[in-house]
Protein backbone atom coordinates (compact mmCIF):
# COMPACT_ATOMS: atom_id res chain seq x y z
CA UNK A 1 0.00 0.00 0.00
CA UNK A 2 2.79 2.45 0.90
CA UNK A 3 5.73 1.24 -1.16
CA UNK A 4 4.74 -0.24 -4.54
CA UNK A 5 4.80 1.99 -7.67
CA UNK A 6 1.44 3.69 -7.91
CA UNK A 7 0.32 2.81 -11.45
CA UNK A 8 0.75 -0.98 -11.23
CA UNK A 9 -0.58 -0.97 -7.66
CA UNK A 10 -3.67 1.02 -8.62
CA UNK A 11 -4.28 -1.15 -11.68
CA UNK A 12 -3.94 -4.33 -9.63
CA UNK A 13 -6.46 -2.97 -7.13
CA UNK A 14 -8.81 -1.51 -9.74
CA UNK A 15 -8.73 -4.19 -12.47
CA UNK A 16 -10.88 -6.74 -10.60
CA UNK A 17 -13.36 -4.00 -9.71
CA UNK A 18 -13.46 -2.66 -13.28
CA UNK A 19 -14.17 -6.17 -14.53
CA UNK A 20 -16.94 -6.74 -12.00
CA UNK A 21 -18.39 -3.29 -12.72
CA UNK A 22 -18.43 -4.09 -16.43
CA UNK A 23 -20.21 -7.37 -15.78
CA UNK A 24 -22.66 -5.54 -13.52
CA UNK A 25 -23.26 -2.95 -16.25
CA UNK A 26 -23.78 -5.73 -18.76
CA UNK A 27 -26.34 -7.33 -16.47
CA UNK A 28 -28.24 -4.02 -16.16
CA UNK A 29 -28.32 -3.60 -19.91
CA UNK A 30 -29.32 -7.21 -20.62
CA UNK A 31 -32.00 -6.98 -17.95
CA UNK A 32 -33.43 -3.91 -19.72
CA UNK A 33 -33.16 -5.57 -23.15
CA UNK A 34 -35.23 -8.54 -21.98
CA UNK A 35 -37.80 -6.26 -20.32
CA UNK A 36 -37.99 -4.15 -23.50
CA UNK A 37 -38.96 -7.32 -25.40
CA UNK A 38 -42.07 -7.59 -23.23
CA UNK A 39 -43.34 -4.18 -24.36
CA UNK A 40 -42.36 -0.52 -24.53
CA UNK A 41 -44.71 0.04 -21.57
CA UNK A 42 -42.66 -2.44 -19.52
CA UNK A 43 -39.48 -0.53 -20.41
CA UNK A 44 -41.15 2.74 -19.40
CA UNK A 45 -42.24 1.22 -16.07
CA UNK A 46 -38.69 0.02 -15.45
CA UNK A 47 -37.41 3.55 -16.15
CA UNK A 48 -39.87 5.01 -13.64
CA UNK A 49 -38.89 2.50 -10.93
CA UNK A 50 -35.15 2.91 -11.58
CA UNK A 51 -34.72 6.02 -9.36
CA UNK A 52 -36.04 4.11 -6.34
CA UNK A 53 -33.80 1.11 -7.09
CA UNK A 54 -30.90 3.49 -7.45
CA UNK A 55 -31.80 5.16 -4.15
CA UNK A 56 -31.65 1.83 -2.28
CA UNK A 57 -28.31 0.99 -3.89
CA UNK A 58 -27.09 4.51 -3.14
CA UNK A 59 -27.83 4.21 0.56
CA UNK A 60 -26.16 0.79 0.64
CA UNK A 61 -23.07 1.93 -1.28
CA UNK A 62 -22.84 5.28 0.51
CA UNK A 63 -22.80 3.73 3.97
CA UNK A 64 -20.51 0.98 2.62
CA UNK A 65 -18.05 3.69 1.61
CA UNK A 66 -18.14 4.93 5.20
CA UNK A 67 -17.22 1.40 6.35
CA UNK A 68 -14.53 1.13 3.67
CA UNK A 69 -12.85 4.44 4.47
CA UNK A 70 -12.89 3.85 8.22
CA UNK A 71 -11.39 0.35 7.98
CA UNK A 72 -8.71 1.46 5.51
CA UNK A 73 -7.75 4.45 7.68
CA UNK A 74 -7.54 2.28 10.82
CA UNK A 75 -5.38 -0.29 9.03
CA UNK A 76 -3.04 2.47 7.80
CA UNK A 77 -2.80 3.80 11.34
CA UNK A 78 -2.26 0.22 12.65
CA UNK A 79 -5.42 0.40 14.82
CA UNK A 80 -6.81 -3.12 14.27
CA UNK A 81 -9.31 -3.11 17.13
CA UNK A 82 -10.94 0.07 15.85
CA UNK A 83 -11.13 -1.53 12.41
CA UNK A 84 -12.98 -4.50 13.97
CA UNK A 85 -15.43 -2.10 15.62
CA UNK A 86 -16.07 -0.34 12.30
CA UNK A 87 -16.68 -3.62 10.45
CA UNK A 88 -18.95 -5.11 13.14
CA UNK A 89 -21.11 -2.05 13.64
CA UNK A 90 -21.17 -1.34 9.91
CA UNK A 91 -22.64 -4.77 9.13
CA UNK A 92 -25.30 -4.49 11.82
CA UNK A 93 -26.37 -1.01 10.76
CA UNK A 94 -26.49 -2.08 7.10
CA UNK A 95 -29.08 -4.75 7.94
CA UNK A 96 -31.13 -2.15 9.84
CA UNK A 97 -30.98 0.21 6.86
CA UNK A 98 -32.21 -2.52 4.52
CA UNK A 99 -35.20 -3.38 6.69
CA UNK A 100 -36.23 0.28 6.96
CA UNK A 101 -35.90 0.78 3.19
CA UNK A 102 -38.07 -2.27 2.50
CA UNK A 103 -40.93 -0.98 4.66
CA UNK A 104 -40.72 2.59 3.32
CA UNK A 105 -40.59 1.32 -0.25
CA UNK A 106 -43.79 -0.70 0.11
CA UNK A 107 -45.59 2.28 1.63
CA UNK A 108 -44.51 5.03 -0.74
CA UNK A 109 -43.95 3.35 -4.14
CA UNK A 110 -47.59 3.69 -5.35
CA UNK A 111 -47.55 7.43 -4.60
CA UNK A 112 -44.13 7.80 -6.27
CA UNK A 113 -45.29 6.22 -9.54
CA UNK A 114 -48.45 8.35 -9.64
CA UNK A 115 -46.28 11.48 -9.68
CA UNK A 116 -45.11 10.61 -13.19
CA UNK A 117 -48.05 8.80 -14.77
CA UNK A 118 -51.78 8.25 -14.36
CA UNK A 119 -51.75 5.24 -16.70
CA UNK A 120 -53.00 2.30 -14.58
CA UNK A 121 -51.12 -0.19 -16.76
CA UNK A 122 -47.77 1.54 -16.18
CA UNK A 123 -48.45 1.82 -12.44
CA UNK A 124 -49.36 -1.88 -12.27
CA UNK A 125 -46.22 -2.92 -14.15
CA UNK A 126 -44.08 -0.69 -11.92
CA UNK A 127 -45.55 -2.15 -8.73
CA UNK A 128 -45.24 -5.73 -10.01
CA UNK A 129 -41.51 -5.13 -10.46
CA UNK A 130 -40.76 -2.94 -7.44
CA UNK A 131 -42.65 -4.98 -4.83
CA UNK A 132 -40.40 -7.97 -5.51
CA UNK A 133 -37.19 -5.94 -5.67
CA UNK A 134 -37.97 -4.31 -2.31
CA UNK A 135 -38.14 -7.70 -0.58
CA UNK A 136 -34.38 -8.03 -1.09
CA UNK A 137 -33.46 -4.59 0.34
CA UNK A 138 -31.65 -6.00 3.40
CA UNK A 139 -29.79 -8.45 1.17
CA UNK A 140 -28.59 -5.54 -0.97
CA UNK A 141 -27.40 -3.42 1.96
CA UNK A 142 -25.56 -6.33 3.62
CA UNK A 143 -24.07 -7.52 0.32
CA UNK A 144 -22.66 -4.06 -0.41
CA UNK A 145 -21.32 -3.74 3.15
CA UNK A 146 -19.34 -6.96 2.63
CA UNK A 147 -18.13 -5.68 -0.74
CA UNK A 148 -16.66 -2.53 0.84
CA UNK A 149 -15.34 -4.53 3.79
CA UNK A 150 -13.24 -6.79 1.55
CA UNK A 151 -12.14 -3.87 -0.63
CA UNK A 152 -10.88 -1.96 2.43
CA UNK A 153 -8.43 -4.80 3.04
CA UNK A 154 -7.29 -4.79 -0.60
CA UNK A 155 -9.12 -8.06 -1.41
CA UNK A 156 -10.54 -6.89 -4.72
CA UNK A 157 -10.56 -10.35 -6.32
CA UNK A 158 -13.05 -11.59 -3.72
CA UNK A 159 -15.36 -8.69 -4.55
CA UNK A 160 -14.92 -9.40 -8.26
CA UNK A 161 -15.76 -13.10 -7.92
CA UNK A 162 -18.79 -12.47 -5.69
CA UNK A 163 -20.26 -9.64 -7.75
CA UNK A 164 -19.61 -11.37 -11.06
CA UNK A 165 -21.14 -14.62 -9.81
CA UNK A 166 -24.38 -12.89 -8.86
CA UNK A 167 -24.55 -10.96 -12.14
CA UNK A 168 -23.98 -14.05 -14.28
CA UNK A 169 -26.69 -15.97 -12.41
CA UNK A 170 -29.01 -13.00 -12.93
CA UNK A 171 -28.32 -12.96 -16.67
CA UNK A 172 -29.02 -16.70 -16.91
CA UNK A 173 -32.27 -16.43 -14.96
CA UNK A 174 -33.63 -13.36 -16.80
CA UNK A 175 -34.92 -15.07 -19.98
CA UNK A 176 -36.03 -18.17 -18.07
CA UNK A 177 -38.15 -16.28 -15.52
CA UNK A 178 -39.37 -13.53 -17.88
CA UNK A 179 -40.43 -15.68 -20.85
CA UNK A 180 -40.64 -19.11 -19.23
CA UNK A 181 -38.77 -22.33 -20.03
CA UNK A 182 -39.92 -25.94 -19.59
CA UNK A 183 -41.82 -26.23 -16.30
CA UNK A 184 -41.03 -22.62 -15.37
CA UNK A 185 -43.95 -20.31 -16.30
CA UNK A 186 -43.48 -16.86 -17.85
CA UNK A 187 -43.52 -14.24 -15.07
CA UNK A 188 -43.03 -11.21 -17.34
CA UNK A 189 -41.62 -8.14 -15.61
CA UNK A 190 -41.90 -9.91 -12.24
CA UNK A 191 -39.46 -12.52 -13.57
CA UNK A 192 -36.85 -9.79 -14.09
CA UNK A 193 -37.29 -8.72 -10.46
CA UNK A 194 -36.97 -12.28 -9.13
CA UNK A 195 -33.85 -12.85 -11.23
CA UNK A 196 -32.32 -9.71 -9.75
CA UNK A 197 -33.12 -10.72 -6.17
CA UNK A 198 -31.84 -14.28 -6.56
CA UNK A 199 -28.60 -13.00 -8.09
CA UNK A 200 -28.11 -10.65 -5.13
CA UNK A 201 -28.67 -13.50 -2.66
CA UNK A 202 -26.05 -15.56 -4.46
CA UNK A 203 -23.54 -12.70 -4.25
CA UNK A 204 -24.12 -12.39 -0.50
CA UNK A 205 -23.71 -16.15 -0.09
CA UNK A 206 -20.32 -15.98 -1.84
CA UNK A 207 -19.16 -13.16 0.46
CA UNK A 208 -20.15 -15.18 3.52
CA UNK A 209 -18.30 -18.21 2.13
CA UNK A 210 -15.09 -16.21 1.68
CA UNK A 211 -15.47 -14.61 5.11
CA UNK A 212 -15.65 -18.06 6.75
CA UNK A 213 -12.79 -19.57 4.69
CA UNK A 214 -10.30 -16.68 4.66
CA UNK A 215 -7.96 -15.54 7.43
CA UNK A 216 -8.74 -11.84 7.57
CA UNK A 217 -6.95 -8.98 9.35
CA UNK A 218 -10.31 -7.41 10.27
CA UNK A 219 -13.03 -9.54 11.86
CA UNK A 220 -16.71 -9.09 12.63
CA UNK A 221 -17.54 -9.73 16.31
CA UNK A 222 -21.05 -10.10 17.72
CA UNK A 223 -19.88 -8.41 20.91
CA UNK A 224 -18.84 -5.30 18.96
CA UNK A 225 -21.99 -4.76 16.87
CA UNK A 226 -23.60 -2.52 19.47
CA UNK A 227 -23.23 1.00 18.04
CA UNK A 228 -21.02 3.43 19.94
CA UNK A 229 -21.01 7.17 19.38
CA UNK A 230 -17.40 7.54 18.19
CA UNK A 231 -17.54 4.76 15.59
CA UNK A 232 -20.98 5.81 14.37
CA UNK A 233 -19.79 9.40 13.89
CA UNK A 234 -16.91 8.14 11.76
CA UNK A 235 -19.12 5.81 9.72
CA UNK A 236 -21.96 8.25 9.15
CA UNK A 237 -19.60 11.23 8.79
CA UNK A 238 -18.48 9.74 5.47
CA UNK A 239 -21.48 7.47 4.87
CA UNK A 240 -24.22 10.12 4.88
CA UNK A 241 -22.52 12.47 2.38
CA UNK A 242 -21.52 9.45 0.27
CA UNK A 243 -25.12 8.20 0.35
CA UNK A 244 -26.36 11.60 -0.74
CA UNK A 245 -23.74 11.57 -3.49
CA UNK A 246 -25.05 8.24 -4.73
CA UNK A 247 -28.71 9.18 -4.28
CA UNK A 248 -28.50 12.48 -6.15
CA UNK A 249 -28.71 10.80 -9.60
CA UNK A 250 -32.07 9.34 -8.52
CA UNK A 251 -33.32 12.83 -7.68
CA UNK A 252 -31.93 14.10 -10.98
CA UNK A 253 -33.61 11.36 -13.03
CA UNK A 254 -36.94 12.00 -11.30
CA UNK A 255 -36.70 15.75 -11.96
CA UNK A 256 -35.66 15.26 -15.58
CA UNK A 257 -38.47 12.73 -16.06
CA UNK A 258 -40.86 15.42 -14.88
CA UNK A 259 -39.41 17.98 -17.31
CA UNK A 260 -39.39 15.54 -20.23
CA UNK A 261 -42.85 14.09 -19.54
CA UNK A 262 -44.33 17.55 -20.12
CA UNK A 263 -42.68 17.66 -23.56
CA UNK A 264 -42.53 14.11 -24.93
CA UNK A 265 -43.06 10.57 -23.61
CA UNK A 266 -40.23 9.40 -25.87
CA UNK A 267 -37.89 11.73 -23.95
CA UNK A 268 -38.59 9.74 -20.76
CA UNK A 269 -37.79 6.49 -22.60
CA UNK A 270 -34.56 7.95 -24.05
CA UNK A 271 -33.46 9.20 -20.62
CA UNK A 272 -34.05 5.73 -19.18
CA UNK A 273 -32.04 4.17 -22.01
CA UNK A 274 -29.24 6.70 -21.56
CA UNK A 275 -28.88 5.95 -17.86
CA UNK A 276 -28.64 2.25 -18.61
CA UNK A 277 -25.90 3.00 -21.15
CA UNK A 278 -24.01 5.52 -19.04
CA UNK A 279 -23.93 2.95 -16.25
CA UNK A 280 -21.89 0.78 -18.60
CA UNK A 281 -19.50 3.71 -19.14
CA UNK A 282 -19.23 5.18 -15.65
CA UNK A 283 -19.11 1.95 -13.65
CA UNK A 284 -15.65 1.01 -15.00
CA UNK A 285 -14.48 4.45 -13.87
CA UNK A 286 -16.18 3.89 -10.52
CA UNK A 287 -14.51 0.48 -10.32
CA UNK A 288 -11.18 2.24 -10.67
CA UNK A 289 -12.21 4.69 -7.93
CA UNK A 290 -13.08 1.76 -5.68
CA UNK A 291 -9.52 0.56 -6.19
CA UNK A 292 -8.21 4.05 -5.50
CA UNK A 293 -10.24 4.69 -2.35
CA UNK A 294 -8.58 2.18 0.04
CA UNK A 295 -5.14 3.13 -1.31
CA UNK A 296 -5.74 6.80 -0.60
CA UNK A 297 -7.37 6.09 2.77
CA UNK A 298 -4.54 3.80 3.87
CA UNK A 299 -1.80 6.25 2.84
CA UNK A 300 -3.69 9.18 4.33
CA UNK A 301 -3.95 7.27 7.63
CA UNK A 302 -0.22 6.53 7.42
CA UNK A 303 0.60 10.22 6.84
CA UNK A 304 1.79 9.76 3.22
CA UNK A 305 0.26 12.98 1.82
CA UNK A 306 2.44 13.29 -1.31
CA UNK A 307 1.63 9.72 -2.27
CA UNK A 308 -2.07 10.52 -1.90
CA UNK A 309 -1.74 13.29 -4.50
CA UNK A 310 0.12 11.00 -6.90
CA UNK A 311 -2.59 8.35 -6.59
CA UNK A 312 -5.17 11.01 -7.45
CA UNK A 313 -3.32 12.07 -10.60
CA UNK A 314 -2.86 8.51 -11.86
CA UNK A 315 -6.52 7.71 -11.21
CA UNK A 316 -7.56 10.83 -13.11
CA UNK A 317 -5.55 9.74 -16.14
CA UNK A 318 -7.18 6.30 -16.16
CA UNK A 319 -10.68 7.77 -15.80
CA UNK A 320 -10.04 10.21 -18.65
CA UNK A 321 -9.05 7.32 -20.93
CA UNK A 322 -12.26 5.42 -20.09
CA UNK A 323 -14.37 8.50 -20.80
CA UNK A 324 -12.58 9.15 -24.09
CA UNK A 325 -13.48 5.64 -25.27
CA UNK A 326 -17.11 6.20 -24.27
CA UNK A 327 -17.19 9.50 -26.15
CA UNK A 328 -15.89 7.87 -29.34
CA UNK A 329 -18.52 5.11 -29.18
CA UNK A 330 -21.37 7.58 -28.71
CA UNK A 331 -20.12 9.77 -31.56
CA UNK A 332 -19.67 7.03 -34.15
CA UNK A 333 -22.23 4.29 -33.32
CA UNK A 334 -24.97 5.76 -31.09
CA UNK A 335 -27.77 4.03 -33.02
CA UNK A 336 -26.31 0.61 -32.22
CA UNK A 337 -26.81 1.21 -28.51
CA UNK A 338 -30.30 2.71 -28.80
CA UNK A 339 -31.51 -0.15 -31.01
CA UNK A 340 -30.73 -2.59 -28.18
CA UNK A 341 -33.69 -1.16 -26.26
CA UNK A 342 -36.24 -0.17 -28.92
CA UNK A 343 -37.12 -0.85 -32.56
CA UNK A 344 -39.14 2.35 -32.92
CA UNK A 345 -37.35 4.32 -35.72
CA UNK A 346 -38.34 7.70 -34.26
CA UNK A 347 -37.00 6.76 -30.82
CA UNK A 348 -33.76 5.42 -32.33
CA UNK A 349 -33.20 8.66 -34.26
CA UNK A 350 -34.00 10.89 -31.28
CA UNK A 351 -31.92 8.73 -28.93
CA UNK A 352 -28.90 8.82 -31.24
CA UNK A 353 -29.13 12.60 -31.40
CA UNK A 354 -29.32 12.75 -27.58
CA UNK A 355 -26.17 10.64 -27.19
CA UNK A 356 -24.32 12.87 -29.66
CA UNK A 357 -25.07 15.89 -27.48
CA UNK A 358 -24.63 14.39 -24.01
CA UNK A 359 -21.26 12.72 -24.75
CA UNK A 360 -19.62 16.15 -25.20
CA UNK A 361 -19.26 16.23 -21.41
CA UNK A 362 -17.94 12.69 -20.84
CA UNK A 363 -14.22 13.42 -20.92
CA UNK A 364 -14.26 16.45 -18.64
CA UNK A 365 -16.59 14.66 -16.19
CA UNK A 366 -13.64 12.44 -15.18
CA UNK A 367 -12.31 15.38 -13.13
CA UNK A 368 -15.39 15.66 -10.91
CA UNK A 369 -15.87 11.87 -10.67
CA UNK A 370 -12.31 11.25 -9.45
CA UNK A 371 -12.27 14.33 -7.21
CA UNK A 372 -15.48 13.26 -5.48
CA UNK A 373 -14.10 9.74 -4.85
CA UNK A 374 -10.77 11.11 -3.62
CA UNK A 375 -12.46 13.47 -1.17
CA UNK A 376 -14.44 10.54 0.26
CA UNK A 377 -11.20 8.56 0.64
CA UNK A 378 -9.78 11.41 2.72
CA UNK A 379 -12.85 11.38 4.96
CA UNK A 380 -14.00 14.74 3.54
CA UNK A 381 -17.59 13.69 2.90
CA UNK A 382 -19.04 17.20 2.94
CA UNK A 383 -16.62 18.46 0.28
CA UNK A 384 -17.40 15.42 -1.88
CA UNK A 385 -21.11 16.07 -1.45
CA UNK A 386 -20.67 19.66 -2.62
CA UNK A 387 -19.14 18.42 -5.90
CA UNK A 388 -22.04 16.03 -6.43
CA UNK A 389 -24.65 18.67 -5.56
CA UNK A 390 -23.23 20.90 -8.27
CA UNK A 391 -23.19 18.05 -10.78
CA UNK A 392 -26.59 16.49 -10.11
CA UNK A 393 -28.83 19.18 -8.61
CA UNK A 394 -27.73 22.80 -8.37
CA UNK A 395 -26.67 23.24 -12.00
CA UNK A 396 -28.19 20.65 -14.30
CA UNK A 397 -31.83 20.82 -13.16
CA UNK A 398 -32.30 24.60 -13.56
CA UNK A 399 -30.24 24.58 -16.78
CA UNK A 400 -32.29 21.69 -18.19
CA UNK A 401 -35.57 23.36 -17.24
CA UNK A 402 -34.54 26.69 -18.77
CA UNK A 403 -33.16 25.23 -22.01
CA UNK A 404 -36.18 22.94 -22.42
CA UNK A 405 -38.38 26.03 -22.60
CA UNK A 406 -36.52 27.16 -25.70
CA UNK A 407 -35.18 23.98 -27.35
CA UNK A 408 -37.48 21.20 -26.15
CA UNK A 409 -35.93 17.82 -25.35
CA UNK A 410 -32.59 18.75 -26.97
CA UNK A 411 -32.25 21.52 -24.39
CA UNK A 412 -32.30 18.89 -21.63
CA UNK A 413 -29.52 16.94 -23.38
CA UNK A 414 -27.37 20.10 -23.75
CA UNK A 415 -27.69 20.71 -20.00
CA UNK A 416 -25.58 17.58 -19.36
CA UNK A 417 -22.33 18.75 -20.99
CA UNK A 418 -22.72 22.37 -19.84
CA UNK A 419 -23.00 21.14 -16.25
CA UNK A 420 -19.97 18.83 -16.57
CA UNK A 421 -17.66 21.66 -17.67
CA UNK A 422 -18.71 23.97 -14.83
CA UNK A 423 -18.52 21.18 -12.21
CA UNK A 424 -15.06 20.04 -13.38
CA UNK A 425 -13.64 23.52 -12.75
CA UNK A 426 -15.29 23.73 -9.34
CA UNK A 427 -14.17 20.25 -8.26
CA UNK A 428 -10.53 21.07 -9.07
CA UNK A 429 -10.65 24.06 -6.76
CA UNK A 430 -12.40 22.13 -3.97
CA UNK A 431 -9.89 19.25 -4.09
CA UNK A 432 -6.87 21.57 -4.12
CA UNK A 433 -8.14 23.57 -1.14
CA UNK A 434 -8.94 20.39 0.79
CA UNK A 435 -5.44 18.97 0.18
CA UNK A 436 -3.83 22.25 1.25
CA UNK A 437 -5.76 22.19 4.54
CA UNK A 438 -4.63 18.64 5.34
CA UNK A 439 -0.92 19.45 4.92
Amino acid sequence: MKEKPILPLLLSMAAPMVLSMLVNSLYNIIDSIFVAKISEDAMTALSLVYPVQNLINSIAVGFGIGINVRIAFCLGANAREKADHAASQGMFLSIVHGMILCVLGFVFMPFFLKIFTDDPKLISLGLNYSNIVLIFSAVITLEVAFEKYFQAMGMMVISMISMTGGCILNIILDPILIFGAGPVPAFGIRGAAWATGIGQCFTLALYLFFYIKKKLPVKIHIGKIRPDLITCKKLYGVGIPATLNMALPSVLISCLNGILAAISQSGVIILGIYYKLQTFLYLPANGMIQGMRPLMGYNFGAGQKERVIKIYRVALGIAAFIMAVGTALCVFIPNVFIEMFTSNPATVTAGSSALHIICAGFLVSSVSVVSSGALEALGKGTASLLVSLLRFILLIIPIAFLLSRFFGTSGVWHAFWITEFITAAASCLIFQKTIQKTR
